[in-house]
């Protein structure tokens, strides 16, 4: 079964299918489609999740133990697999096809990929995994598309704006959808409900800081640890809106599957929005610290 991204949240307000496949060239919409699913499963009762990223020399034996290997008091699972390069070879590909006659109750699989070119496309365990579930395929919108993706955006923080400040948006990102995604919460943390002007957004967009959040994600990505921390006293210096810099740690959190990351980043998130004590920002570079140090230990 083929779903479009946008259909993806009324999809999940029934009873999950045994299997998802994501797939596609935009990360943000990869990112938000997962998410979207692991919190319908934990919704609809699947506490456990494992995370399995299949790698060089990865045991596809894994794979069955983790979907085998229930919790002794009946609760039911979701199995995370991450595929990074797209390829699992001729043995992961036999593994994957083997694998969907053995889906029953109580697991669900959820495999992300990254942009399959037309021939992977094709490739009998792709089209296997794709009729034993559901598959989205998250692409970017055409440029031509893309202000009325951003005005869908706003509408979901109770905004919208002219034709012609959507286009500036437009125009201002290139077709980078996480570009456009910041540009948007931007918004949100800047103006309240209701119309944002064409002048309102041209200053938010172009009041372009010394440090911004795109150069805190490149420190995390190259686990460049003193860059981070710069970055980071940067952006405290320039008032940064903490829910932006939350966004950038717990994105390089969910990419690398970052488990203790990723509940570091609730913690801070419920500092954020009041509900618990401490310094946001010291938190932040805890946080920023446990990510960049990750691999090297």
């Amino acid at each position: 079964m083929l779903l479009r991204p946008e259909q993806l949240v009324p999809h999940l307000e029934k009873p999950l299918a045994p299997l998802y496949l994501l797939h596609g060239d935009e990360p943000l919409l990869v990112i938000e489609a997962g998410d979207a699913i692991r919190a319908a499963a934990r919704k609809q009762g699947f506490e456990e999740r494992e995370v399995i990223v299949a790698g060089a020399n990865f045991k596809w034996d894994e794979l069955f133990l983790s979907a085998g290997n229930l919790s002794l008091f009946g609760g039911s699972k979701l199995v995370d697999l991450r595929i990074p390069s797209g390829k699992p070879g001729r043995e992961g590909s036999e593994a994957l096809q083997r694998y969907i006659k053995t889906l029953g109750p109580g697991v669900v699989t959820l495999i992300t990929l990254p942009e399959l070119d037309w021939q992977a496309k094709k490739a009998s365990w792709v089209t296997a995994l794709t009729n034993a579930g559901v598959a989205i395929e998250c692409n970017a919108p055409p440029l031509a598309r893309l202000p009325q993706w951003i005005a869908e955006r706003m509408a979901r923080q109770q905004q919208k704006a002219p034709k012609e400040a959507l286009d500036f948006i437009a125009a201002h990102v290139e077709g980078n959808l996480l570009a456009a995604h910041q540009e948007i919460q931007k918004l949100g943390l800047l103006y309240p409900a209701g119309e944002v002007t064409l002048a309102q957004i041209e200053a938010a967009v172009l009041n372009v800081a010394r440090y911004d959040v795109s150069d805190l994600r490149d420190a995390l990505k190259a686990r460049d640890t003193v860059r981070a921390v710069r970055t980071l006293e940067g952006l405290k210096a320039e008032d940064a809106a903490p829910p932006l810099v939350l966004w950038a740690l717990a994105t390089e959190a969910r990419n690398n599957a970052a488990r203790a990351a990723l509940l570091h980043g609730a913690k801070i998130d419920r500092m954020i929005k009041g509900l618990a004590r401490g310094d946001i920002w010291d938190e932040f570079l805890q946080m920023a610290l446990r990510l960049t140090q990750a691999r090297t230990r």
